[in-house]
């Protein structure tokens, strides 16, 4: 199909009462950017039921417009509701982008919409941008396995669609909300809705690890040398710094720890304000999980190792020597 408009679209996914996750704010900040060269509106789509927390975060997060959809049978994410309403509003509005967050849901609805569309989706992007010369957003990636950055251009198809993890951007500073809202009805029929949440079962361990909300992270990797690696130097460096305990990639496919503390292109995304790298070399599948960070020290006794190309603070040493002398040090100046 063809844009209507020039306007920027974000879709802020709701929690279970009614507020926006991280993520959709998180994307009003490039949005923003990327809307104004466009030359169109800022756009946040809001789909779920009792939904005026989200409403009300994202109008103090920068958005231009508010579309709102909010009725009971969008209570529990579904993929034919979800899809039916936000294929109908791109429909009846057509914007030229949407950015849509690469949550569980996001990468199933991301997908679904665009097919339906006939346009193109690109997955797991870490930086977004305008391309200058064409005025086609460019869609910044890991290819290959995490080896390489690819950047995508989509020139023949609207809307340019594409995903983003949680974490890659940071949320605006909250502002008086001056948002034009608009309700739209959009009913989905009962038997167009294949499928039932019956049953929500938390995985409690995963819900401990809050790495995308963590302000401190320090992470362990091969260089641990194992589980126990983990029990007497990682964790007690974070317990000290009252961080959250991260993990590269390699360091759970070896099961020293679960996944849900890997750090990386098949893990989080993170942007705390510290991130220890213990023991991690810095492939790039793990550079673009945690590259944003504010501060990035990291400890490896190899003085090559590409970590240390990214970080703010290097120390060149054994893992096994420092962080119990930080650790301590740490200690006592909290003492």
């Amino acid at each position: 199909m063809e844009a209507k408009t020039k306007d920027l679209w974000v879709f802020i996914e709701t929690n279970e009462d009614g507020s926006a996750k991280n993520v959709g704010l998180e994307l009003l900040t490039p949005g923003r950017m990327m809307a104004d060269k466009q030359g169109g509106k800022l756009v946040a789509v809001i789909i779920g039921s009792g939904v005026d927390p989200a409403v009300g975060a994202a109008n103090s997060h920068g958005a231009d417009q508010l579309l709102v959809v909010d009725s009971a049978e969008y209570a529990s994410y579904t993929t034919d509701a979800y899809t039916s309403a936000l294929c109908a509003l791109v429909e009846k509005y057509g914007p030229t982008t949407i950015l849509i967050g690469a949550t569980n849901n996001g990468r199933d609805l991301g997908p679904r919409v665009s097919c339906r569309l006939k346009t193109g989706l690109t997955a797991d992007c870490t930086a977004l941008d305008i391309d200058e010369e064409s005025g086609n957003v460019a869609w910044t990636r890991p290819a290959f396995g995490g080896n390489l950055m690819a950047t995508i251009l989509c020139p023949d198809h609207r809307p340019q669609m594409g995903t983003v993890r949680p974490g890659v951007f940071k949320k605006g500073n909250i502002a008086p909300g001056k948002a034009e809202i608009i309700k739209e009805c959009i009913h989905v029929d009962a038997k167009d809705i294949r499928t039932q949440v019956l049953e929500i079962i938390r995985d409690m361990d995963s819900e401990k690890v809050d790495l995308e909300g963590a302000e401190i992270i320090v992470s362990g990797g091969r260089g641990v040398g194992g589980p126990e690696g983990f029990e007497t130097h990682i964790k007690p460096l974070a317990a000290a710094l009252g961080a959250t305990v991260g993990a590269s990639r390699a360091a759970v496919d070896s099961g020293w720890i679960a996944h849900s503390h890997q750090v990386g292109q098949t893990g989080k995304t993170v942007a705390p304000k510290v991130y220890i790298a213990c023991g991690i070399s810095g492939a790039i599948q793990h550079l673009a999980g945690m590259s944003g960070s504010d501060c990035i020290v990291a400890i490896n006794k190899d003085p090559d190792a590409p970590i240390f190309d990214v970080a703010d603070y290097g120390v060149v040493g054994n893992l096994f020597e420092v962080l119990p002398v930080l650790t301590e040090e740490i200690k006592k100046s909290r003492a």
